[in-house]
């Protein structure tokens, strides 16, 4: 009886186990599949990505765009910049150049109104030959003794005070260089030959067209011609 009642525990014992290792293999596999992610869960995962991409690829957009920008408007200010530069550098040109003819025309003016600057003769004696003669001449036509300094360059670049100076190119004749010298004939028909004849015609046509030997003088510098 004793041995009978000892099987009968073993096996109720060995039944027991076996439930209890059933039972703990079960609960083991559902935790196993509770642990592992669903379709849910995987497209979620997936979606997140996408989300962190797009916002990845805006944020390198502003950048392009904000660099673009900045450039475009350096260049904007470059430009700016040079134009200036060029403007200022053209009024700066243009300035130098008004400057520089209100400068001579300052200086031409003042060649006007004093054509000779030298040491004034006090009187004809300081002079000899054909230019002491020119020099009382002027005297008796009513010119102060200041203008003669223009009359004697003016002759003295014309003729160098030669009475038969002849310039065959044009014709010119005589201290004066009269043009055609048969002009001076309304002086004195010894007009070829005589300084005094060409002195006195000479002072006659400065006086009418000019007004003064320094005038003249002034002219012939400018033009090159009297």
């Amino acid at each position: 009886m004793s041995r009978l009642w000892s099987r009968f525990a073993a096996r109720t014992a060995a039944v027991a186990l076996l439930s209890v290792g059933v039972a703990g293999g079960f609960y083991l596999g559902e935790n196993r599949q509770s642990q592992q992610p669903g379709p849910d869960a995987q497209v979620a995962g997936s979606v997140t990505e996408v989300d962190v991409d797009y916002r990845q690829e805006q944020q390198v957009s502003r950048q392009v765009r904000a660099v673009r920008q900045q450039a475009a408007e350096t260049r904007k200010r470059a430009r700016a910049a040079a134009e200036k530069a060029r403007k200022a550098e053209e009024a700066a040109r243009k300035k130098a150049a008004e400057e520089k003819a209100a400068k001579e025309a300052a200086e031409a003016a003042a060649r006007a109104a004093k054509p000779y600057d030298g040491p004034i003769p006090e009187s004809c004696a300081e002079y000899g030959g054909h230019r002491k003669t020119g020099c009382a001449l002027m005297i008796d036509a009513g010119f102060k003794i200041d203008q003669f300094p223009c009359l004697d360059r003016l002759w003295n670049k014309e003729s160098g005070w030669n009475p038969k100076a002849h310039n065959r190119s044009s014709g010119a004749y005589g201290i004066p260089q009269a043009l055609p010298g048969s002009k001076m004939a309304s002086v004195g028909s010894d007009w070829q030959t005589n300084p005094v004849t060409q002195i006195k015609w000479g002072l006659g046509y400065i006086e009418g067209r000019y007004g003064t030997p320094c005038k003249a003088w002034t002219h012939s510098q400018n033009k090159g011609w009297y």
